[in-house]
């Protein structure tokens, strides 16, 4: 599934210039703005070592925002920038839809399966 997720965001990521793996980190600023790098490598299921090198990207496109934690000088925290934001939104709502329609079609391809199981 998460292929065909892939496929059908790849003209969007295309329009703006991203990658999947940029895609992710957006996503997962989205879903939680103000992560430290380490949690967020993790919400983005990249290696640490990745996760920097895309973050710079997206800083220099003005779509993310790299702070120093309030709390603790050495961390470092990541947003979305307002642009970031709308563009997260954008990508969001076309996921959101594609989830919705592989979630139909694996729906009817089990209820297909199941129908000539028990026909047999």
């Amino acid at each position: 599934m998460e292929r065909q997720l892939e496929l059908g965001l790849q003209p969007l990521l295309d329009e703006f210039g991203l990658t999947i793996e940029q895609w992710r980190i957006m996503a997962a600023l989205r879903a939680e703005p103000g992560q430290p790098m380490s949690v967020l490598a993790e919400s983005a299921v990249l290696p640490a070592a990745s996760l920097t090198r895309h973050v710079d990207k997206l800083v220099e496109r003005g779509l993310v925002l790299r702070r120093i934690h309030p709390d603790d000088k050495r961390r470092i925290v990541a947003a979305l920038s307002p642009v970031g934001g709308t563009v997260a939104e954008r990508l969001g709502g076309v996921q959101r839809e594609l989830e919705g329609e592989l979630a139909k079609y694996f729906q009817m391809e089990i209820r297909e399966r199941s129908s000539s199981a028990t026909q047999r």
